[in-house]
């Protein structure tokens, strides 16, 4: 049997504060000679994000969003990967269709009605997230009361409702439960969204897409920097591709694909 192989995300941080690798990637060569190992590395789309979205990332004006973008969007499409935009700002969700995008990616989850004409009216792909927090970055609420997955069934719900009364295809649409601080201040809270993960498949039969790269909830449990949670990152990332996650959004594309190669030989021989 041939092992299922998710497509890979691979973020590019265009930011001063990213949680995971800081300013690293904000000057335009910087981000570009990344965007462009990650596609060697065997990236599938390119993700890219102009502000931070942690707790205590700074707020970032849609005009300035824009202008990052704007600094490296030429040369980014020259690399040859479908390219996401990260922002839930309507001015920048805007620019970036109109310049090309071949997804937005909302953490939101495409919250403002008065945005559903045009996204309508759009071709790109969409990657409509759950988080607790109705409108902006993550913070560090609790977890609302009760079951998170009762909260994240029904949010879908209500969302692909107002989406598709709209005129946005759901075959356009890609669905992400939000992890860490998405999903409260518990790490419980998330570690109960990926043991069930493939709950959000099997209710809605869409596509899923994960993102729980160097998340706060894994280094909590290892005991280590954003930047030494490979390790306890790809574990996760296998566990969602063995529960047939359609996409993995990641910080370290590399070793996913390394890791899911070997996985697919391993059921190709299994099946000899």
């Amino acid at each position: 049997m041939t092992a299922h192989r998710p497509r890979i995300f691979g973020i590019v941080n265009v930011t001063e504060d990213s949680f995971s690798d800081g300013g690293k990637f904000l000057a335009p060569s910087d981000a570009l000679s990344h965007a462009t190992a990650l596609a060697d590395d065997g990236a599938d789309v390119l993700d890219i994000g102009p502000a931070s979205s942690h707790p205590d990332a700074r707020d970032v004006d849609p005009a300035d969003e824009i202008a990052r973008l704007a600094g490296i969007w030429p040369a980014l499409r020259q690399i040859g990967r479908p390219i996401s935009v990260d922002s839930f700002q309507p001015e920048t969700q805007k620019w970036a269709v109109e310049h090309g995008a071949n997804w937005l990616n909302d953490i939101n989850g495409f919250a403002d009605e008065g945005m559903h004409a045009f996204l309508a009216d759009a071709t790109c792909n969409l990657v409509i997230m759950h988080a607790i927090q109705a409108k902006g970055i993550a913070t560090r609420d609790a977890p609302p009361d009760g079951d998170i997955w009762d909260h994240i069934l029904t949010f879908f719900e209500v969302r692909l409702e107002a989406l598709s009364k709209a005129g946005i295809a759901p075959a356009r649409c890609v669905l992400d439960p939000g992890m860490g601080f998405f999903l409260g201040n518990q790490p419980e809270t998330s570690w109960t969204v990926l043991r069930h993960i493939d709950r959000l498949k099997s209710r809605f039969n869409m596509p899923v897409l994960l993102s729980v790269s160097r998340k706060s909830f894994l280094r909590t449990l290892v005991g280590c920097p954003p930047d030494a949670a490979g390790p306890a990152s790809l574990s996760a990332e296998l566990y969602a591709a063995r529960h047939e996650v359609d996409y993995i959004r990641t910080h370290d594309v590399g070793q996913l694909s390394q890791a899911l190669q070997v996985t697919a030989r391993l059921g190709e021989d299994a099946a000899r």
